[in-house]
């Protein structure tokens, strides 16, 4: 049921893993216990979504050992792609992880500290397996790429870093905003937009979701390709299916 003919958008939940559990905070702090990251996923692979995230903030010696077992439970329960992040510093991690069942792998500080590794990335596993994920922060009115979950501030911007991280081979790229994160007052729309104009990659937007009209409002306002949350999946406050109602009623195409 595609009312328009192009490709249809992505609902992409996100569950942010520290130690095995599934933990949501607001811009990145607070966090709070939102439930087992298998049973989530199963969850929302039954609800509809199109793809799911994973992002690994455990920053522990064990943690590599730890998300490959994850990825093999969450492959053996779900039938949709999902991307795992957080912690991947080098090709033998991210082939660990999509050897587990991982469909995409994304990176982040990582690639800003060493940007040749989205080229060895891409060329190794192929551009299709390689999100850039990028947090971003208003600062003089520019906005500035970030580090460390959004604690550090680089001398990049953004717009300048995700153009570089498409040269060198990214196939994806998952723009969180710092500024809107854990807010639920919408996405970051004007930012959306312009980045969507100046790459030929999909672009996921991230940061801000608290309303089914702000997936509405993201896709009518900026034709990005994809929408991810947390906590407003986890929480119950928006139902997937009744979202993908929402959205086909607006015609704004979607796989129901």
């Amino acid at each position: 049921m595609n009312p328009s003919g192009g490709l249809a958008k992505r609902i992409i939940p996100c569950l942010d893993v520290k130690d095995g559990r599934t933990v949501k905070g607001v811009n990145f702090v607070n966090l709070q216990d939102a439930g087992d990251p298998v049973e989530l996923a199963w969850n929302y692979s039954n609800q509809g979504a199109d793809e799911l995230v994973f992002l690994d903030i455990t920053a522990t010696v064990e943690r590599r050992k730890t998300i490959v077992e994850l990825v093999k439970a969450v492959a053996r329960q779900i039938n949709i792609p999902f991307t795992i992040g957080g912690g991947i510093n080098e090709i033998l991690d991210a082939d660990a992880l999509l050897n587990a069942g991982a469909d995409k792998i994304s990176i982040n500080s990582a690639a800003v500290r060493n940007p040749q590794l989205i080229n060895q990335m891409a060329k190794a596993f192929g551009v299709q397996f390689v999100v850039v994920a990028i947090d971003t922060r208003l600062i003089n009115k520019k906005n500035i790429v970030h580090l460390n979950g959004g604690r550090i501030p680089t001398a990049l911007e953004t717009i300048d870093w995700i153009k570089e991280a498409e040269d060198r081979g990214a196939g994806e790229i998952l723009l969180t905003s710092m500024d809107h994160d854990g807010t639920k007052a919408g996405f970051d729309n004007q930012l959306l937009e312009l980045v969507n104009k100046v790459v030929g990659i999909p672009v996921i937007a991230s940061g801000g979701a608290g309303t089914a009209q702000h997936f509405v409002d993201v896709f009518t306002k900026t034709n990005i390709d994809a929408a991810l949350a947390a906590s407003v999946f986890h929480y119950g406050e928006i139902l997937i299916p009744d979202l993908k109602e929402i959205l086909y009623n607006k015609n704004i195409e979607v796989r129901l």
